[in-house]
């Protein structure tokens, strides 16, 4: 591949539809995580006409719901666009009209609604929960290879831009490029690289003055422009 890494054609339709499937837009190396061209991996892993018919729809789905914050409605779905961040029951119009009667589902457990809303923080469904914060909640801590002095960071992080999940391969630098906002920021003070080298006594390898960041109870929201 164009990062160095070998690959069978096999292998590499395998991990690329994993991504898909995982609700990814783009291809990245499971190794290095630079990331791979729709063409490259078309190429090189030999991809059928119904295999390349399944991945370019997909993909296009899968850009839509990131780009837009958009879901798939469980009764219809059909792309769904939440309007209220902080309201977690969130109204299909097709599935009103079909139904003729108010259809809602959960946002977060993407089933249908139960229970009273507005609600920011779940259904009435069993086992609704938000998986994401969860993680961030009970992820291990990283233990760096290449960054001295860093105790207590979690090895999961949300971009502090986009909110993105990411996690670092724990060698080199402790700054590391998210892959869907772009932007490079410190994996230990949560603060953009321009800003964290902006601290005294704080480089790529060493712990940052201002400390570990604590674990993230929120997900921040991206404000695109």
């Amino acid at each position: 591949m164009s990062c160095g890494h070998a690959v069978t054609p096999t292998s590499l339709t395998n991990w690329c539809r994993r991504l898909l499937d995982e609700g990814k837009s783009r291809f990245v190396c499971g190794c290095c995580r630079q990331e791979w061209s729709y063409v490259e991996v078309r190429k090189m892993a030999l991809l059928t006409p119904e295999e390349m018919e399944y991945f370019e729809k997909t993909m296009a789905v899968n850009a839509i719901r990131d780009n837009f914050h958009a879901k798939l409605c469980p009764g219809c779905k059909s792309s769904v666009v939440r309007k209220d961040e902080s309201n977690l029951s969130v109204r299909c119009t097709f599935c009103t009209a079909n139904k003729q009667k108010t259809y809602e589902f959960c946002w977060q457990c993407l089933n249908e609604w139960k229970g009273p809303s507005p609600r920011s923080d779940r259904c009435e469904n069993d086992g609704c929960c938000n998986e994401t914060l969860k993680l961030l909640r009970t992820c291990p801590d990283i233990v760096f290879k290449d960054v001295k002095g860093v105790s207590g960071c979690p090895s999961i992080r949300a971009c502090p831009t986009c909110g993105a999940l990411v996690e670092h391969d724990k060698i080199k630098c402790k700054n590391i490029v998210c892959l869907r906002c772009e932007k490079e920021f410190c994996f230990v003070c949560l603060k953009l690289n321009k800003d964290c080298k902006k601290e005294k006594l704080s480089d790529y390898n060493t712990l940052c003055s201002s400390g570990v960041a604590p674990r993230q109870t929120s997900i921040p929201v991206w404000q695109q422009k």
